[in-house]
């Protein structure tokens, strides 16, 4: 009877629980956009319809994203440092706020719906501009940091390293601007005299 090379097993299941987890992001993550665009495309809200008062959460997303952007730079700074332990502590907690401000954007635009940009002029195309890369660009995030995530719990320190050279920069321009967005449409939305 012959032995299977145990770097062969070891290969094989790896491969297999990669490709289950692959599956598993891909899922994760259609799903997510197919619930955003049926909130914000398909889906009408009824303003008049009873419901929950989620008008604080604009602000406490804007915040969700600011603690992103802040564990995201700092976790990259604590890796450069060598400090690996921290590094792991930060990257889980900009995950944990990331995935925080998710779930309450989708709760505020389950009840209030798509929120109009006001403004006018150029502001108006430098908002739908920086829109338009956010919204782009954060399509990738999730399944990144998923990928970057599951690296690193396998240990597989070279493919983490690849996908975060790359998801980094995104994770980081989607955080920033999605606070910047806030304060546009806050802001619009104030000088036309709208709450």
């Amino acid at each position: 009877m012959s032995q299977l090379d145990p770097a062969f097993v070891a290969s094989s299941s790896s491969s297999v629980s990669d490709r289950r987890f692959y599956v598993f992001t891909a899922v994760v993550s259609v799903l997510a956009l197919g619930v955003l665009a049926w909130l914000l495309v398909v889906r009408k809200v009824d303003p008049s319809a009873a419901g929950a008062d989620l008008a604080f959460m604009p602000a406490v997303n804007a915040c969700f994203n600011a603690v992103s952007a802040i564990l995201l730079t700092m976790g990259f700074i604590a890796i450069r440092r060598g400090n690996r332990r921290l590094h792991r502590q930060l990257m889980v907690s900009a995950f944990a706020a990331s995935s925080l401000f998710l779930v309450g954007y989708l709760a505020y635009h389950s009840v209030h719906g798509d929120t109009k940009f006001i403004g006018q002029g150029a502001i108006r195309g430098l908002y739908f501009f920086i829109l338009a890369t956010h919204v782009l660009a954060s399509m990738l995030v999730l399944p990144g940091a998923l990928m970057a995530l599951y690296f690193a719990w396998r240990k597989t320190f070279a493919r983490h390293k690849r996908v975060t050279r790359v998801l980094l920069p995104i994770w980081l321009y989607v955080s920033v601007t999605g606070v910047v967005i806030y304060f546009m449409l806050r802001d619009s939305r104030a000088a036309a005299g709208l709450h």
